[in-house]
């Protein structure tokens, strides 16, 4: 029997993640660390390709990986055009609008063209999987009240449409044919309504819409945040951080580490309102995202790092659990989903997606 052996790429602003999987199973994972002084002395993103694509392979080759034993290659997506959730072969538009920044620049960007170029070698496939643009949702969750500002589907759609996916294998469920909402308790925060297959509404984890999370403050009351950006104290870059980087638990309490605030929680009354209060925005987004589908929801799945805490987590499946069964997936592993959805496609479980 073949084994599928897949290579993950994950490129961030300071490192860039590989993994290879057997399957489902990891034969190795490891996190390239690229320091200031080594990425300040390219110009551009895109510049940086060679310099990281090169470190890609000389860790396979230190790890004695065979490139040729590869059968496919699957890069992290970047900010592309928004598109329906799923596995896209890498093609040429893809990488223009990769290099061009089409939605913007980051480091993500570089997945699939490191991706391509290596599979391009090999003559095997090179594939994105679930970027964070994945946009499925219904129009009237477009509208937000202004024709100015339309609601945007920008959210932790690799690890929340993994982790859906996986809940359905596990209790022998059909993915399109099932309601779930998922909730991605991490850095950031995003809850998503899963309804026959696609996230018909998530809020904007990015840039200010739904619950505050360690570094993101969510939605805030708009009459104060106009008097804030006018009166003179604060700068655009500001503002912006207060929304994302410095928003959230950091703005209260200077740290993102929940687990340090629950232990100050057991003592100080404020900290454990802040903590609680977190919780309490989540399960109200999963209350409201219910009545999308009149409470006809099968499972309630909450994932990413903070859903290691029993105190979040207890709080939020306490609130919550009258409208479905709770079921808890801590941590989250973008480099097993890539993987994960590579293996679907080539193993013709799932139809692979054109990107135009």
């Amino acid at each position: 029997m073949i084994t599928m052996r897949i290579l993950s790429i994950n490129p961030g602003s300071t490192s860039t993640k590989i993994a290879v999987y057997d399957e489902e199973t990891r034969v190795f994972q490891e996190n390239l660390k690229h320091s200031t002084e080594e990425l300040s002395k390219f110009e551009k993103l895109t510049d940086q390709f060679d310099f990281r694509k090169d470190n890609v392979l000389s860790v396979l080759k230190e790890k004695e990986i065979d490139l040729k034993s590869l059968k496919s290659v699957v890069g992290r997506g970047g900010l592309l055009k928004p598109m329906e959730g799923g596995t896209y072969l890498v093609n040429d538009r893809m990488m223009e609008d990769l290099k061009i920044g089409i939605q913007g620049v980051h480091a993500s960007n570089l997945g699939g063209l490191i991706a391509n170029s290596i599979a391009q070698t090999l003559s095997i496939p090179a594939y994105i999987a679930d970027p964070v643009v994945v946009d499925e949702i219904c129009n009237e969750a477009r509208i937000s009240g202004h024709p100015l500002f339309p609601r945007k589907s920008i959210f932790h759609a690799l690890n929340q449409k993994a982790i859906a996916k996986l809940h359905c294998k596990e209790k022998g469920l059909d993915y399109k044919k099932v309601n779930l909402i998922v909730a991605h308790i991490g850095g950031g925060v995003s809850v998503g309504l899963h309804s026959n297959g696609r996230v018909v509404d998530v809020n904007n984890a990015l840039d200010g819409d739904g619950p505050f999370a360690p570094e993101r403050s969510g939605s805030l009351p708009m009459g104060a945040v106009i008097e804030a950006c006018f009166s003179g104290k604060y700068s655009k870059d500001d503002m912006k951080k207060a929304i994302v980087g410095k928003g959230g638990l950091v703005a209260y309490f200077g740290t993102n580490d929940c687990q340090e605030l629950e232990e100050k929680a057991k003592k100080d009354k404020e900290v454990k309102l802040v903590l609680d209060a977190l919780s309490y925005q989540i399960a109200k987004e999963i209350g409201a995202l219910s009545t999308i589908v009149s409470g006809k929801v099968d499972a309630i799945l909450l994932t990413g790092g903070i859903a290691h805490s029993k105190v979040v987590t207890g709080y939020i499946e306490n609130k919550t659990k009258f409208i479905a069964p709770v079921h808890i997936y801590g941590g989250e592993d973008e480099m097993w989903a890539l993987a994960g959805a590579a293996l679907r496609v080539l193993k013709g479980e799932e139809k692979v997606k054109t990107y135009s």
